[in-house]
This record gives structure tokens, sequence and C-alpha cells, in this order.
């Protein structure tokens, strides 16, 4: 990000700007539908309440994408079975994209996030579409399972400039920010070139 501050009134704009960029630079194509697909689903997976579930001993984590697609494939209605799917994708490469470095220490690798990811696109676009949003979905799902791992290539582009130390980066500090107004984290973010937008806590408080 250089030296320059990039203003933004939102996290969506930050990833819109991010992955606008990782795209131009990894020379990958992308259709503007997807495109604006995966600034949703990293601005969605970015608060922490909407990427961890709550597990059966009451903590929050991550639920198994075996298990997920077992539940998919189990789901009693087609609606349901579609829900669950295009939860794996994200989840898949929100992960393979965000944390590929902590999966080089896990028991599954990036490799079984790819498979599994571009399994569930592959099966959401295979499904028909009843309605015109479905239509415009399903294109975006066969995109994203054709390039998934030119999709994780770009996120892990995005994460690499998001990183300030450790665990933290520049999603994590944002959250923090919204939700506490912590003036560590607003200035963290002002040195990495994001400009916080009180507008934004404001309508979140409210």
């Amino acid at each position: 990000m250089g030296d320059s501050v990039v203003a933004v009134s939102s996290l969506e704009d930050w990833f819109r700007q991010s992955i606008g960029g990782a795209l131009e630079k990894r020379h990958v194509a992308a259709e503007a539908h997807t495109e604006h697909y995966m600034v949703r689903l990293a601005t969605d997976f970015a608060r922490s309440e909407n990427l961890y579930e709550y597990t059966h001993n009451g903590g929050y984590g991550l639920r198994p994408l075996a298990r997920m697609l077992t539940d998919a494939f189990e789901a009693s209605s087609l609606e349901l079975r579609q829900q669950i799917l295009q939860r794996l994708g994200d989840v898949a490469l929100f992960i393979a994209g965000f944390f590929a470095d902590s999966l080089s220490h896990k028991s599954v690798d990036v490799d079984y996030y790819s498979r599994m990811g571009e399994a569930a696109y592959g099966s959401l676009a295979e499904m028909p579409a009843r309605t015109l949003r479905e239509n415009a979905l399903n294109a975006v799902f066969i995109e994203l399972a054709r390039k998934f791992s030119e999709f994780v290539d770009v996120l892990n582009e995005v994460a690499q400039q998001a990183k300030v130390s450790g665990e933290q980066d520049i999603f994590r500090l944002y959250e923090l920010w919204v939700r506490t107004g912590s003036r560590r984290a607003a200035d963290k973010l002002r040195e990495l070139g994001v400009q916080p937008s009180e507008s934004v806590r404001v309508r979140y408080m409210h």
C-alpha cells in the first residue's frame, strides 16, 4: 500500500480496492458479479460472528468441511442444501485465502480446502436456477469453481497487504475499532493507510 493513505468509508470499501488491485496484480480475470461476491464474502467473514459457529460445547469454532458436506447431502430440502453448500464454498475460499500460513501447521492443508471449495461451488452451479438471482449466482459459482485456486492466490495477496504483526491484520483491527472505538486500533489503521470513518461506528452502534 506504500505510504499513501486510502480513505475508505467501510471495510467493504477497503476490500473492494484491495481485491480489485490483487486481481490486476495477479493477472486474474473475474466477472464483475464474481468480484463483487468475493468482496462481500471477505467483508462478511471479517466479522468473527459471521465466520464462526456455536459448537456443541457452547464455544465458537469452524464446523469441519466434511461435516458440512455430509449435512448438505442429508439436507431435507433443496434450498437448505444450497445454503449449506454455499457456506462450505465460502468458508473454504476465505480460510484458504486468508489463513493459508496457519493451515500449513494443521492436519488438513490448502489443497484440501481448495478441493472442498471447488466441489461445493461446482455442485451449486449444477443446481437448477429458479429465479433471475439464482441464475446470476450460478454464473458466479461456475467461475469460482473453475478458478478457485487463482482466487485463493488473489486473497493471499490481499492477506499479505493486510498483515500487521503476528495474528493481527487490517480487518481484525477494523473490527476492533468498530466494536470498541479503540484509539490504538484507529492509529494502527491510519499507519497502514486506512482512514476509519466515525460514521461507520455510529451506524454500527445503532
